[in-house]
């Protein structure tokens, strides 16, 4: 073959060859194109999902938020005046108010138990936005307003399920009767309310008044939805909002903030998933690696054929690298499809869980990047042996299958090789919002896939060192994972890799589970008990005190404010860490003492005399808030409390255990200026669980202001949306242990040819189909549970960093979740190398041998 000058020509020539052996189809690559199209289709099909959840909040932004402007106070409602400025300055207002609440029945039912309840009062203008879905359907103020005396109440279908009741009959609400006249099917803006405690009841705000529940200082939640009038501009909107009331210690938000929370979580899990698509595309990678290689072996003879007419080496690797890129180019076109159709086959399944709409639609920048990812992991993996291949001699490539020959990359190749790796890394990071994460994420594969790597180095290395077995089939055992071409490499990285990331996943998910649920201080309290009146602080300890099985009572003032500034400076000037910046969202339980409370721990600063009186308000702070910010004692935190600036100076920090379930707040005030401040109380019982239910009903009927929150259904509702959470991550982390199940596939289908000869050898030798098929099981059972040890190790530490060090919760190694997941992996090894093995036993010796 004459030597071709034109680079153009070249290329041509290169193409023509490589599409002749293109002609033969996938053999030998489909494993190729599978482990492409899985990891493409994760990360095209999680980042597709996120922009069209993005998008939902985007287009439904008037009806998350109940309007195009929200002002939202806390435990008071707007004054005449502001009402008045507020419609003034508004095309369209609307009012309402959310509360907790306890449900009774009403009448011969009054005995039953009680519920706790998402209490939300609407006025006649509410929604702005959007419906409210009924059943039966009507118009919703026809629903509930008064009739006949009665005024009407909407209820979640599980208040009728759980207290037995039906529309029509009666429940209270604090002083007032309502009569129960449907159910809340969906409301427009409950999206915007991530975690509850209860269950949704609708009333008229016009009766909220009448039902007791508004009392100074309870935790009520006024909302007036606005929309702006004809070419107003939000921002100037609420810069005169803010002017003409300083002191109104309002948020207000606009379109662009109409779910924050919903945003921050599918930023976040979007972010995870991503990642944990993109450790799948490196597992597949492997496979790609794999079947490139395998693919080479065969065209061994193709290769030195064209080297001995006289074809360069540019020309052998341009041949099998279009090959390869074509392909490719079929797997990742199988992976964007899959991605693209992601949000219309699961956004119908998530709306529903997550009350709002999901977007529908083709989303470019998402398949745009995976595609780079799939392009980047193709040439990552295969570059190595396309290169080899060119660089070795003809001759050696006839010797290759029994000793492998050696060759040095060029350096170009090594370039190519690093800088598309460089290149892989550098997107993944580059591409997400939390950058430092992805760091760490990417960091954190890459080192477990080398740590593999090295460890199937070492297993090969230790077999062949180990002395000889007296057993012929654990000897043969040992033998097949040194010997040349086997597949121990392939194997123990693929699958241990995805391994890995379901150990750790399953670590954090039972850790979590188990601080939740499972591992509740044995000193918790079983009820928290909120509203309590100033006045009614004392009738009620004397009540709960009286009460057979109560052990302990506690109770506290408590208010709400928010943190505006430290050390003078705003928040939203400030670099806040994640681990802490919960502090600053919204608004925080405070509260104030005198002495210290039992069990205070300081780790920096002192308490303030019983008797202080000074003119500064001093501050107790969280440890970890402070470390994080870089505080010390001496500076001080302004609080906006019911529109009063409070600024105040930090006397020391203590530590807070959050686990302990007992009261606790971030920050605890001095006496002085809160003491004077509307008010309600919070108090915690601890008692026989037996007697709860008697407490509650005593307690609602005394008390009809007061919400009863108990501890075990409260963390219920919390595991529940836990697990949603996990479980959708579990699953996208189950896509890295397939893509593992097909490298593992691909080695198996790689040494099918070897398993073949080596069981005609054996037989012909005298051995039987029961000794062979008992070598290559150890072979492969040896495999797995070398996989799974090194595997639990990698996954238990990754668990311990992210929940130690990222969530900053307790780590416990738990055995079961990790041996379970060491039997998967040992299993799948087993399964695979026995169908790879009953193939090889079921060939007859003769036709082989007549081959060879």
């Amino acid at each position: 073959m004459a030597e071709n000058g034109g680079g153009r020509a070249d290329l041509a020539l290169s193409w023509r060859l490589a599409r002749r052996e293109l002609r033969g189809g996938l053999k030998g690559f489909r494993i190729f194109v599978g482990c492409l199209l899985l990891g493409v289709a994760a990360i095209a099909g999680v980042g597709s999902l996120s922009e069209a959840m993005l998008a939902g909040l985007r287009s439904d932004a008037r009806a998350l938020l109940g309007g195009e402007v929200e002002v939202r106070l806390i435990h008071r409602d707007a004054t005449a005046e502001e009402r008045a400025w507020i419609e003034a300055n508004s095309a369209r207002a609307s009012r309402t108010a959310e509360l907790r609440a306890m449900l009774r029945p009403a009448g011969e039912a009054a005995s039953a138990e009680r519920m706790l309840v998402e209490l939300k009062a609407v006025d006649t203008a509410y929604p702005l936005y959007g419906a409210v879905e009924t059943e039966p359907r009507g118009d919703l103020q026809e629903l509930l307003d008064e009739k006949d005396g009665l005024w009407g109440a909407l209820v979640d279908e599980s208040v009728l399920s759980r207290m037995e009741a039906a529309p029509g009959d009666r429940v209270r609400l604090g002083d007032l009767t309502y009569e129960i006249r449907g159910t809340v099917v969906g409301e427009p803006d409950r999206a915007t309310r991530a975690f509850t405690l209860g269950p949704r009841v609708m009333v008229s705000r016009a009766s909220l008044d009448e039902t007791g529940l508004v009392q100074p200082g309870s935790l009520i939640y006024h909302h007036y939805r606005v929309d702006l009038p004809p070419n107003a501009d939000f921002g100037r909107w609420r810069a005169q909002i803010n002017e003409a009331f300083p002191d109104a210690g309002w948020r207000v938000r606009g379109l662009d903030n109409a779910a924050p929370g919903i945003q921050r979580l599918v930023d976040r899990v979007g972010l995870f998933m991503t990642l944990v698509g993109l450790t799948a595309l490196l597992v597949g990678g492997v496979g790609v690696a794999n079947a490139v290689r395998s693919y080479l072996d065969e065209k061994r003879p193709v290769i030195a054929t064209l080297k001995c007419l006289g074809a360069p080496a540019r020309l052998v690797f341009q041949v099998y690298l279009l090959q390869v890129l074509t392909l490719a180019g079929f797997g990742i076109l199988g992976g964007l499809a899959l991605g693209a159709v992601t949000p219309t086959l699961a956004g119908p399944l998530l709306a529903e869980q997550l009350n709002f709409r999901i977007a529908g639609g083709v989303y470019p920048a998402p398949l745009i990047l995976a595609a780079a990812f799939g392009l980047l992991t193709t040439l990552a993996f295969t570059l190595w042996p396309l290169a080899r291949a060119q660089t070795i001699p003809a001759a050696a490539l006839f010797r290759d299958v029994v000793e492998r020959a050696s060759s040095r990359l060029p350096f170009w190749a090594w370039m190519a090789i690093g800088g598309s790796i460089a290149a892989l890394a550098a997107l993944a990071v580059l591409s997400a919002d939390d950058r430092v994460f992805a760091l760490g994420f990417v960091g954190g594969a890459v080192a477990t896939l080398a740590l593999f790597r090295l460890a199937a180095a070492g297993i090969e290395k230790l077999a062949a060192r180990l002395p000889r077995p007296r057993l012929p089939g654990l000897r043969l055992a040992l033998a097949n994972l040194h010997r040349p071409g086997a597949a121990t490499g392939s194997v123990v990285t693929s699958l241990g890799l995805g391994l890995t990331v379901l150990v750790a996943i399953a670590l954090i998910r039972g850790n979590l589970d188990r601080q939740v649920m499972q591992t509740m201080p044995e000193d918790a309290p079983g009820f928290y008990f909120i509203d309590i009146q100033p006045q009614q602080v004392e009738p009620f300890l004397e009540l709960v005190r009286g009460h057979p099985g109560v052990e302990e009572v506690r109770s506290v003032p408590m208010l709400r404010g928010r943190i505006t500034k430290v050390n003078g400076t705003r928040p939203e000037d400030m670099t806040i860490p994640e681990d802490v910046a919960w502090v600053f969202r919204g608004d925080r339980g405070l509260t104030w003492t005198r002495a210290a409370p039992d069990g205070t721990e300081i780790t920096r600063g002192q308490w303030w005399p019983q008797d202080y009186g000074g003119e500064v308000q001093l501050v107790s702070l969280d440890a970890e808030v402070g470390r994080a910010l870089g505080l010390k004692v001496g500076d001080s935190l302004t609080v906006n409390v019911l529109g009063r600036e409070l600024t105040a100076e930090i006397a020391n920090f203590r530590r807070i255990e959050w686990q302990d379930l007992t009261i606790n707040f971030v920050m605890v005030f001095s006496p002085g200026l809160l003491q004077q401040a509307p008010q309600t109380h919070l108090a915690t019982v601890k008692m026989d669980p037996a007697e709860e239910l008697a407490l509650q009903q005593k307690v609602t009927e005394a008390f009809p202001n007061v919400s009863a929150i108990r501890v075990k259904e409260a963390l219920e509702r919390f595991a529940g949306i836990l697990q949603n959470i996990t479980v959708a991550v579990t699953a996208t982390a189950g896509v890295t242990l397939i893509a593992g199940i097909l490298v593992l596939a691909g080695a198996v289908a790689a040494g099918h040819h070897r398993r073949i000869y080596d069981a005609v050898v054996l037989k012909v030798l005298g051995a039987t189909r029961r000794n062979v098929g008992r070598a290559f099981l150890l072979e492969y059972g040896l495999m797995g549970l070398i996989t799974a040890a090194i595997a639990a190790g990698a996954g238990t530490l990754a668990a311990w960093v992210v929940l130690t060090q990222v969530m900053q919760a307790e780590f416990a190694f738990l055995p079961l979740h990790v041996t379970a997941t060491a039997l998967v992996a040992a299993a799948l090894t087993l399964a695979f190398g026995f169908f790879g093995t009953w193939q090889a036993l079921a060939e007859k010796a003769a036709p082989h041998l007549r081959n060879e």
